[in-house]
């Protein structure tokens, strides 16, 4: 599965399940991220075993794309089987403080900033 525009790229390996986002997320509102939303929605109906978020390369994120990725951590939540993964990057200013935040929504999240 994957969504590809000019601005951002979002791509979903199910031998990993790893979604990888790149670019920059300069979306106004919910209705903008519905097709990211649906994506994140069908992996997580699935119920995998583990998600994990790769945002390594996601240079920007509006505060609704940090509202959107958080509501998708409390509907993973809801899912007890399931344990979800951020990855970061030290590099990218605004990833150190909103990605800890996601901790905050799942105590068992997994992140990692490299």
């Amino acid at each position: 599965m994957k969504i590809k525009t000019e601005d951002y790229r979002i791509c979903y390996d199910p031998t990993t399940t790893t979604v990888s986002f790149v670019g920059s997320l300069r979306l106004s509102g919910p209705a903008e991220y519905a097709p990211i939303v649906q994506l994140l929605g069908s992996i997580a109906s699935v119920e995998p075993a583990k998600i994990t978020l790769n945002l390594q390369q996601l240079e920007f994120l509006k505060i609704s794309g940090i509202n959107m990725l958080s509501k998708f951590i409390i509907e993973v939540c809801k899912k007890a089987r399931l344990q979800m993964a951020v990855q970061g990057s030290k590099r990218i200013a605004w990833q150190g403080k909103s990605l800890k935040n996601l901790q905050r929504l799942m105590p068992s999240l997994q992140l990692e900033l490299v």
